[in-house]
């Protein structure tokens, strides 16, 4: 008999997760709402630090996004050109394999949205301080907790109703509130975290499958995945303008983004404030207002 694996559970299939990515490349630009405002939210903590980066590397599984959000920024003249790391594969998969980076390589690096399909969070965190050079930084954005959470429950009510039994549909998303801790964990120094939740509004919930498709967002959970029937969607949509729609008829959806930084250990750094003695937000710190987007 094997011995059992010593491993991360598998939550995600990586394979899958590509293609889902590969599928979304051409039609992204259409959904990139998101991805555009976590770019925003790094370039702002990047505009009140005073200090050049000379080897950025994007990790993000949509490359291009940030480099262009630095490029418009105050902060282009302090941070050269960024390198976007990896393979779609690697991408979809982070920590699954190595970064591609040595050791004490980038003095910045940043991931939007993807480190939540990670089978191993604090294996890529471990991977990313790593790379860092002394003093160098990490930025990264990812789905947190209270994420479509609407569409959650009206895919499981349904597929209990129709079906008299229910998969899971949508990922199981960090909780914000850890972020600073798997940071600390993973060795980094004055970790912050800090949550960002926006309501997007669309006509109907066919409109938001479309823009998790071209953001490539779908279901990449590991093991088999039973297609969704006609019946089971009609219902869904049903069950989502009954439970959520609002006064025009438009439904709501809930992305609770979490904001993750944090440095490589360097002696020059200030130390810490005692833990839960901070009197402000980081968003606070930064100027940055939570909205709500449609």
């Amino acid at each position: 008999m094997s011995a059992p694996s010593s491993g991360p559970p598998i939550i995600f299939d990586a394979a899958r997760r590509a293609a889902r990515l590969s599928r979304a490349a051409r039609r992204f630009p259409d959904a990139d709402f998101l991805h555009l405002r976590a770019a925003d939210n790094a370039v702002n903590s990047l505009e009140v630090i005073l200090r050049e980066f000379r080897t950025p590397v994007d990790l993000s599984p949509h490359p291009g996004v940030f480099a262009q959000a630095v490029a418009d920024s105050s902060a282009r003249d302090r941070v050269a050109e960024v390198r976007a790391v990896g393979s779609v594969a690697e991408r979809a998969a982070p920590g699954a394999g190595p970064l591609g980076l040595e050791d004490q390589s980038a003095d910045l690096i940043v991931n939007l949205l993807g480190l939540h399909w990670a089978n191993d969070l604090p294996g890529a965190l471990a991977q990313i301080r790593r790379a860092l050079k002394p003093d160098g930084l990490f930025v990264a954005s990812l789905f947190g907790a209270a994420t479509l959470k609407e569409l959650r429950g009206v895919l499981t009510e349904a597929e209990l109703e129709v079906n008299g039994g229910a998969q899971a549909r949508v990922s199981p998303f960090a909780d914000g509130f850890d972020g600073a801790g798997l940071l600390q964990r993973a060795g980094f120094a004055l970790p912050v975290s800090d949550v960002d939740r926006v309501t997007v509004r669309y006509a109907e919930p066919f409109a938001l499958m479309r823009d998790l498709r071209a953001m490539g967002e779908t279901n990449v959970l590991a093991g088999p995945i039973k297609p969704l029937s006609r019946a089971v969607l009609a219902r869904a949509a049903q069950l989502y303008a009954k439970r959520h729609a609002e006064a025009d008829g438009r439904i709501p959806a809930t992305f609770e983004m979490v904001h993750l930084a944090g440095w490589a250990p360097h002696d020059s750094q200030q130390k810490p404030a005692r833990r839960g003695s901070a009197k402000t937000r980081l968003a606070d710190a930064l100027g940055v207002k939570e909205q709500t987007g449609e």
